[in-house]
């Protein structure tokens, strides 16, 4: 590496006797009497000193001029006597107004060098140019003040420029630009030099570069407009006022003969005329053959001096200071595609490649009925505004608003305090851009308003621009009247809200009605609220979830533009209302989980022993005969049967978050939530991708979460459960075939009851007896299954007396070893014999029940009216007798998850929506869901598996 490896020199290293040699990067020493070039790669003659021959570089070789001719020619060849004297070069000199001659037309030296003065008087009126080379005529407002090149008093020489005293000038003006953000105000070396001229020269001949070069300077002082001030604006002011007699232009009120238009007018309102006064004369659409409609937007550009460049079209990305490709540049002007670009760019690259302001005045193209190509003027709010007195207090009142015309994007000249050629102290960047077009509200055939250009300016204090940048950011918004959906949202919550407030005091009454209480208390107030948040949930999902597929379907399916989406800060309250609904729906979800964790369950064992065993009493050597032993293995398996089918769905839980993502991603329904016009689901990967629409994303994957799961509840209920399998109803059956029936009791007086009593007699017995008994029921040669004589009814709600709940409640503090022995049990026993006998004694009693031998606790069997059934409440208190409802639909499975299906699902899009919602991913929403499901489920499966061994007595061991 040693071997390849050179010093660093630059020639600022290398001095005044030395030079950098271009050949080979490092500095080399001049000759004899040379110095240093100005460009630093060569040398030259030192003062006094003629070259007498030069191969660039040191190659060169100098002689001193005589003493008579110590003069050297501009050239450096020759030595030359100057009358006048010598520069500090050792060149000859000449006066103002004068020119150097060195040698005659055919190209011999003088002896000695002439200084020939030019004619400043009529006709000639020349004067010596910049390099004083020759005589040029001198500036015309010299000739027209005195009648010569020389700006003498009375006259008034201005930024070059010679002015009558005569003349009726504008006042002097301020020569400062004010960087409110900074707080600070700086004299301007290009406002001192070109400010009153450019004034003058506007306000005397109408000269239409330096009425722009005003304009351009009023537009980097933020278009200021205090009356008190003679700075750029108010001296423009002072010439608009008094130019009223040259008329306006293409007869717009604000836009005077010669000058620029830089202002709409301050008359209180004037914003909202303009920018809603009229619609845009032309239709958009986003189908048929008008779908790619752009928007032709052109700006007129201007440089600081006030020449006019060129048009240029904005599909070239000029308002973009973002490197970006030029096919996301021309998206962002097709109609109905949202487009949003920010980036952080260095101060260094800002002054490197925006030296000079460019300004534009923004205009968009649209053929009139004639066919003429027109312009419509595109208004600009600029943000930094200095507002007068009168607009101070102008907030987001558009009619306080005041409108402008021209703009830039950097502005790094005024900034400068003193030599032009010296970098800016302060720079001006258009750090945030945005165009606004807006719908004409209630349109039906795409006609939208004026659009608005909105530019916010950041004054950055020029430090180190090396390590100091700014984030800009340029956006095309499409907008419209967002009032009247919120009206109408905010009528849909307040009348479902009230309903929900209705529906949950009806919840309440029933809940009251079914725990026996009939009092109002805390409990019963806190059980209200837990109510009315699952309710006011399922109402805050109806809006979100009707909000988001009215704006998928409307704005994707629309051919003639009717509707814009909302703009991301109008999506807040949207997504303030989503998670409003996920978080009283999980409030309401883990008050669902409790409450099927702690329901009373007892499993009724109706076998009867069969026949009589010899059995050994312990301690006393006898043998005495007793009755055979019952099986428990049957009420193992029921128990077991009853723990696998609690967290049973009507979907697939799997299945439905695989396919949900399978359609977003795969097939592309993701890009239906894309802020563009386009209803396509394949993209291709070189075109601009719009900004994501969380409204539209969240009405994509909640319709795609319903569709799936409403197909596969279709497919379970008529087919897989019809064809293949159906575990509630195999359960029932199960019940039946085992002699089991099922006591279940989710509130203090209310439950569910499946009647398992076999029409055989007897479950315990062996194959050949069973598939018998099966065969005779399946010809009808046996009773029916049902509770009552000659039906079929198994499953009842079940309402019971608070006598009954009593004596259950009684038998039931044995049974799960809460207390001590109760008076029906024999306080010697131990433990284990206490719950044994406890749970022969709930058998035993609730068999009694069922079969009518408590007469003070019997029950009714009754079908319920049609409204308790819409209402889901009971009318009649169980006072005297219990009541049982028949029940068709399997209603206990409301303890279960399979019951509550609409509460699971409502909660999963919820959740997978707020995921998405705040990470931008279906992909990680999809795993967190599937994540979140498992987790509940084990929580559900391992308590539930641990109240249902407490409540019936089966080891838990049994339990797999």
């Amino acid at each position: 590496a040693r071997g390849y490896s050179l010093p660093l020199q630059r020639p600022g290293d290398c001095g005044d006797a030395r030079y950098f040699d271009i050949s080979r990067l490092a500095c080399g020493p001049c000759g004899a009497h040379q110095r240093q070039s100005a460009g630093g790669s060569s040398c030259v003659c030192q003062t006094g000193y003629r070259m007498v021959s030069s191969n660039s570089g040191s190659s060169i070789i100098c002689e001193k001029c005589p003493e008579n001719k110590s003069g050297v020619t501009q050239d450096g060849w020759n030595c030359i006597t100057c009358p006048k004297g010598l520069t500090s070069e050792g060149k000859c000199k000449c006066f103002h107004n004068e020119i150097l001659v060195e040698r005659s037309i055919d190209g011999i030296l003088l002896n000695e060098a002439l200084c020939v003065l030019c004619n400043g008087s009529e006709p000639s009126f020349s004067v010596s140019d910049a390099s004083g080379n020759k005589c040029v005529r001198c500036e015309q407002t010299f000739i027209n003040a005195s009648k010569s090149c020389d700006c003498s008093s009375p006259n008034v020489l201005n930024g070059g420029l010679c002015f009558s005293a005569s003349n009726n000038l504008p006042p002097k003006g301020v020569a400062t630009v004010r960087f409110g953000q900074l707080g600070i105000t700086l004299t301007s070396a290009w406002f001192l030099k070109n400010l009153q001229s450019s004034a003058s020269a506007c306000w005397l001949y109408s000269n239409l570069t330096a009425c722009q070069a005003l304009g351009n300077m009023c537009v980097m002082n933020m278009n200021s407009l205090s009356s008190s001030s003679t700075d750029a604006c108010g001296l423009f002011q002072y010439i608009y006022v008094n130019t009223a007699r040259l008329g306006i232009v293409h007869s717009i009120a604000f836009w005077r003969h010669n000058l620029p238009w830089l202002y709409y007018g301050d008359q209180p309102g004037l914003a909202s005329q303009v920018l809603e006064g009229n619609h845009f004369p032309a239709i958009f659409s986003f189908k048929g053959t008008d779908k790619d409609v752009k928007l032709q937007f052109i700006a007129a550009s201007f440089d600081a001096a006030g020449n006019f460049l060129k048009w240029q079209n904005l599909e070239g990305g000029i308002l973009q200071l973002c490197p970006d490709t030029q096919t996301k540049l021309n998206a962002a002007y097709a109609f109905g595609t949202t487009y949003q670009q920010s980036c952080r760019i260095s101060v260094s690259k800002i002054l490197l490649d925006f030296a000079n302001p460019i300004f534009y005045d923004l205009f968009l193209e649209y053929n009139g009925d004639n066919g003429q190509q027109n312009l419509w003027a595109v208004p600009v709010l600029n943000l930094n505004l200095q507002y007068s007195e009168m607009f101070v207090n102008q907030g987001s009142n558009m009619n306080n608003w005041l409108l402008t015309r021209r703009f830039f994007l950097v502005d790094a000249l005024s900034g400068k305090e003193n030599d032009l050629g010296k970098p800016p102290r302060v720079i001006r960047i258009a750090s945030k851009i945005t165009i606004s077009i807006r719908l004409v509200s209630h349109t039906q055939r795409g006609m939208i308003y004026p659009p608005l250009i909105t530019v916010a300016y950041t004054d950055v204090l020029v430090q180190n621009p090396e390590t100091q940048s700014v984030m800009v950011s340029f956006s095309v918004n499409y907008e419209m009247n967002q009032s009247e959906a919120q009206i109408q949202t905010d009528i849909a919550l307040g009348v479902l809200g009230g309903l929900a407030v209705l529906w949950s005091l009806l919840k309440t009454a029933g809940w009251k009605r079914r725990t026996g209480s009939s009092i109002i208390d805390l409990q019963t107030v806190f059980k209200f609220l837990l109510f009315y948040a699952g309710d006011l949930a399922n109402v805050f999902f109806i809006i979100t979830v009707g909000t988001g597929i009215y704006w998928l379907v409307f704005f994707k399916a629309q051919q003639f533009v009717s509707v814009l989406l909302p703009l991301p800060s109008q999506e807040e309250e949207f997504v303030t209302y989503v998670a409003c609904a996920f978080s009283l729906k999980a409030l309401q979800f883990l008050q669902l989980l409790v409450s099927q964790l702690t329901i009373d369950i007892f499993f009724i064992d109706w076998e009867r022993p069969k026949g009589k065993v010899l059995k050994a009493i312990e301690g006393e050597g006898v043998i005495k005969s007793a009755a055979a032993p019952v099986s428990i293995w049957r009420t193992y398996f029921i128990a077991n049967e009853w723990n696998e089918i609690q967290t049973v769905r009507k979907i697939n839980p799997l299945f439905q978050v695989l396919a949900v993502l399978f359609f977003l991603e795969v097939v592309g329904f993701s890009n239906l939530a894309l802020m563009d016009s386009s209803s396509s689901l394949s993209r291709s990967s070189e075109s601009y991708i719009a900004p994501w629409s969380r409204i539209l994303r969240f009405g994509v994957s909640a319709a795609l979460w319903l569709a799936i799961a409403f197909l596969q509840i279709i497919f379970f209920s008529v087919f897989y459960e019809r064809f293949v399998e159906d575990k509630i109803s195999q359960f029932v059956d199960l019940c039946c075939m085992s002699n089991i029936s099922v006591f279940l009791l989710s509130h203090s007086c209310f439950g569910y009851y499946i009647h398992g009593r076999s029409v055989h007699g007897h479950a315990d017995t062996n194959m050949e007896e069973m598939n018998m008994n099966l065969k005779r029921e399946a010809e009808n040669l046996c009773s029916q299954r049902g509770l009552l004589p000659n039906t079929d009814g198994q499953t009842f709600q079940i309402s019971i007396s608070r006598k009954m709940r009593l004596h259950y409640d009684r038998i039931h503090e044995s049974l799960t070893r809460k207390r001590g022995p109760a008076r029906l049990l024999d306080s010697s026993a131990n433990t284990f014999e206490q719950s044994t006998r406890a749970y022969n004694t709930m058998n035993k009693f609730l068999g009694a029940f069922i079969d009518h031998v408590h007469k003070e606790m019997d029950y009714i069997v009754k079908d319920k009216l049609l409204l308790e059934r819409i209402l889901s409440m009971e009318f009649m208190e169980p006072i005297e007798k219990s009541i049982f409802y028949n029940d068709e639909g399997h209603s206990f499975s409301d303890v279960l998850y399979y019951g509550n299906e609409t509460t699971l699902l409502i909660f999963d899009i919820l959740f997978f929506s707020i995921v998405d919602l705040a990470s931008q991913s279906f992909v990680l929403a999809a795993v967190l869901t599937y994540l979140q499901q498992e987790i509940f489920r084990f929580i559900r499966n391992t308590l539930g598996q641990k109240n249902l061994a407490s409540k019936t007595l089966v080891d838990e061991r049994f339990l797999i």
